[in-house]
């Protein structure tokens, strides 16, 4: 029988009584303060940590914090608004007065507190109304809401086991992080090292090696996008794929024979696309080769190009179609292009394995707080 067993057959052998949060905890209030003062005030070396609304986080000093309210015990802050979520702190901190948080006069029954609210944090998210464009939840929520009290004891070794885990878990996900960068980082490098080593080849700026074509014909009119629907509708920016449309009409069709590259006229990200799709807006060109040479050695060739850009402005025609790039024969090409896919498909299969694993391990960590918590 493991400790925790023992623990609540010996003091809540007939189970544990639930009570609210109010009832138990402690609430504490946080500081009225704008996103214009935040702003002002934000100071790296600063000693109070200031939590607003999303994931919107500064550090500020105390003394440049108007009618400040600070936190100095370790507690669980209740993000209330927008991102629904829970946050144990154990430093001095403020937050929003639209926030609130809890704390106790014993720290472990707080990090309890944390995981149980954690472990609910879904019912929460779906006990938010909405308020313009934003989720939010009342006070009342929390207050009322009923958790299971067991004895101090038990609260600590239950503590004590999802601290372990959260730490197993933590460490696991940094080292899955970084191996993945090193994957990544080692592939750019070959796939640098062969394109930049063909002396005595031809180079070509890449407007005579592409065309492009505003996708103004294909912007979808729909804004109901839905995973359930088939047709992917693309967008300028890092989410590239911004939902699924039901719009049949004005697709653009592409496939494996018939690919193109969509370019993010303004951060110049570009993609790879062999499916049919529709688009956001014109903010992006749709990337086409021109003959006698191979489109996807094209599109790795651009991977290589070292180029960040500074201005929010349009950059395919007046800087980027600029850039030359060497052009081997075709043979020369193909094998490359062959090497590549083949480097990228084993990083894509070890990416893959390396994102199931943690997330078997974080539905692991899940199912085993929720036992905990369950009594």
């Amino acid at each position: 029988m493991s400790k925790l067993s023992e623990l609540i057959e010996k003091l809540c052998p007939n189970g544990v009584e639930y009570k609210k949060i109010s009832e138990i905890y402690t609430r504490l209030k946080g500081t009225p303060i704008t996103a214009t003062k935040m702003k002002e005030i934000e100071n790296i070396d600063g000693e109070i940590k200031i939590f607003a609304g999303g994931k919107t986080v500064i550090n500020a000093n105390e003394k440049d914090i108007p009618n400040a309210n600070i936190t100095r015990v370790p507690a669980v802050l209740v993000q209330s608004r927008g991102i629904i979520n829970t946050i144990f702190y154990d430093k001095p901190f403020t937050f929003k007065n639209e926030m609130w948080a809890y704390t106790h006069n014993e720290v472990v029954s707080i990090k309890y507190l944390y995981y149980v609210l954690k472990n609910n944090v879904e019912y929460f998210r779906e006990s938010a109304s909405g308020m313009g464009a934003l989720p939010q939840i009342s006070l009342k929520v929390t207050e009322n809401f009923k958790i299971p009290i067991p004895p101090l004891e038990v609260q600590c070794e239950i503590v004590r086991i999802l601290d372990n885990f959260t730490e197993l878990t933590a460490k696991l996900t940094t080292e899955f992080t970084t191996e993945l960068k090193a994957r990544k980082k080692q592939y750019e490098y070959y796939r640098d090292i062969m394109l930049n080593c063909l002396n005595g080849v031809e180079y070509k700026k890449l407007e005579e090696c592409l065309e492009y074509e505003q996708p103004t014909k294909y912007i979808v009119k729909d804004t109901n996008y839905d995973d359930k629907y088939n047709i992917p509708v693309l967008t300028a920016g890092q989410s590239f794929i911004l939902g699924h449309t039901n719009e049949t009409k004005g697709i653009y069709r592409a496939s494996k024979e018939n690919p193109v590259i969509i370019f993010d006229d303004f951060t110049t990200n570009f993609h790879w696309v062999d499916f049919d799709f529709k688009v956001k807006s014109s903010a992006m060109k749709m990337l086409k080769i021109r003959k006698n040479i191979s489109f996807r050695y094209i599109y790795y060739a651009m991977k290589s190009i070292k180029f960040v850009p500074n201005t929010h402005t349009r950059h395919w025609i007046g800087i980027y179609s600029q850039f030359e790039i060497p052009v081997p024969p075709l043979e020369v090409q193909y094998e490359i292009v062959r090497i590549l896919d083949n480097f990228t498909k084993l990083t894509m299969e070890f990416t893959t394995e390396l994102k199931t694993e943690l997330t078997a391990r974080k539905r692991q960590y899940e199912y085993y707080r929720d036992k905990l918590l369950m009594f």
